[in-house]
């Protein structure tokens, strides 16, 4: 077998391998001579067919084999041989024409194909004793806390059946049909709905219509979707709802005590503000884990600098692209919208696609050196978290990840990610830093520190809205969902 080397370029590589077709003969006589004892043929005895009646009746299906075979397996060999890994499974080439390929399987001619491929750079780790974070930490108080319980205790109050006029805290019951142009649209109608007055779930002037409605009024009432309303063909519309009032309830007082903590399921109320509070410490631990792990991964893009395989950021760009479309369709918005261009913002996405790569090399070679593994325990946990969030598709789910080539590397990139981030805190400079909740909730584009190095985020992805879990016509308003599909992660 000779391979001849017909490109590098950079991380390019081109190669041309030629088996002689003695060769291919001899790996088909091999098997034909293997084939002779146990074929069974008309007219013969078994191990007395004539050698090149076997081969006239067998020689090309064995040679088909002994051809896939060498695709198959050859190009890892090479590659081996050459100690170079492969950015993406590699192309092969071989001749598309028809008298050549009939030659190939008569062993007249040699058997030829060709492999194109990226090679993954070779990246010298570096010195990350430099790298400097701080960690922004929020001291919770007694007051938040009880903030948090008095919010879950008005979620799970009581209402007792009033006579007499709904007002704001009530809680009505209602059927209602909506219209737009007299017509009803999709999502726009429910029956035995139940609203708290007040709490602004929905658009706006729905709730403070029903105000002073009683048990078995029927009214009409007019509002005006939001003109930045996720379904599109409402968005800005005046619309009509013809409402039947079927209930009006009065809310029971709100107490923080051991009752409370056992309708929700605790012993008492010490144990659901303990719970609370490490709710609360949680959510805070998560903001601030990713904005270390952004200043990381900030520092580490201006450690390192590389050709990236563009295979791979294809791949990443394709990704991206996709998201950020979805979002823009799902808000009924374009580029223009957002005050930029589709040629602008594939430019930005495109660095951010090879920043990803970028950097997913490097916390792969120093995950790779420090001897980062991923536990089957760990996948197991991932799995099941998949399964939790789709109730009902477990087997679908469980079938997917065991027969769908590198679905499991899509359970095992995001662990292995965060413990190489793990490893590299032990290894940087890490500076505490008391903040106040809101200084933590920022957004990171609004932190000094991080605008010149953050990944982009143009306004189609990070504005983009949808009304999440629901029917996007439904009069109920949700709290506009910020899609950042540009998140840095290096996965």
């Amino acid at each position: 077998m000779q391979v001849i080397e017909t490109l590098a370029e950079g991380l390019k590589r081109e190669l041309k391998v030629v088996i002689p077709a003695k060769d291919m003969e001899a790996r088909m006589n091999e098997r034909l001579e293997d084939a002779k004892g146990k074929v069974r043929i008309n007219g013969f005895r078994p191990g007395k067919v004539p050698f090149a009646h076997l081969k006239k009746m067998y020689g090309k299906s064995i040679m088909a084999e002994l051809v896939n075979e060498l695709v198959r397996e050859k190009p890892t060999e090479i590659l081996s041989e050459r100690g170079e890994k492969s950015a993406t499974q590699p192309e092969i080439a071989m001749t598309e024409n028809e008298a050549e390929a009939d030659k190939i399987l008569n062993a007249e001619a040699d058997f030829e194909f060709t492999l194109a491929y990226e090679v993954l750079p070779a990246i010298e780790l570096k010195d990350v004793s430099g790298i400097k974070v701080t960690r922004e930490v929020v001291d919770i108080d007694e007051a938040e806390v009880t903030e948090q319980i008095l919010k879950i205790a008005e979620n799970a109050r009581t209402y007792e059946t009033k006579k007499g006029k709904a007002a704001n805290g009530d809680r009505v019951t209602i059927d209602y049909l909506g219209k737009v142009d007299g017509e009803p649209f999709d999502g726009g109608k429910d029956e035995d709905a139940e609203l708290v007055l007040g709490s602004n779930r929905f658009i706006p002037g729905f709730e403070e219509q029903l105000v002073g409605a009683k048990a078995g009024d029927e009214k009409t009432i007019t509002v005006t979707f939001p003109a930045e309303y996720p379904a599109a063909n409402l968005a800005g519309k005046e619309a009509t709802f013809d409402i039947t009032v079927k209930d009006v309830a009065a809310a029971a007082e709100v107490e923080i005590n051991d009752d409370l903590a056992t309708k929700l399921g605790l012993e008492s109320a010490d144990k659901l503000k303990e719970v609370v509070r490490g709710q609360i410490e949680s959510q805070y631990g998560s903001m601030t884990r990713q904005k270390v792990k952004r200043q990381i991964l900030d520092q580490l893009d201006e450690l390192y600098q590389f050709d990236t395989p563009q295979r791979l950021v294809d791949a990443e760009f394709d990704n991206i692209w996709r998201q950020i479309n979805t979002d823009l369709e799902q808000a009924g918005k374009t580029f223009a919208d957002e005050d930029t261009t589709e040629e602008d913002a594939r430019a930005e996405y495109r660095k951010l696609a090879e920043r990803r790569v970028r950097l997913g090399l490097v916390l792969s070679e120093i995950g790779e050196k420090a001897g980062v593994q991923v536990s089957d325990e760990e996948m197991q946990r991932s799995l099941f978290e998949q399964l939790r969030q789709f109730p009902g598709q477990e087997k679908q789910i469980i079938d997917y990840f065991q027969k769908t080539p590198g679905a499991a590397a899509s359970l095992r990139a995001p662990i292995f990610e965060e413990k190489v981030v793990d490893h590299l805190l032990s290894e940087v400079k890490v500076t505490d830093k008391t903040v106040s909740k809101e200084e933590l909730m920022a957004d990171d584009e609004e932190d000094a520190s991080e605008t010149k190095k953050a990944a982009p985020k143009k306004k189609a992805a990070a504005k983009a809205e949808a009304a999440e879990g629901e029917d996007a016509a439904a009069p109920k308003k949700k709290a506009p969902a910020k899609k950042k599909a540009a998140d840095d992660s290096a996965e």
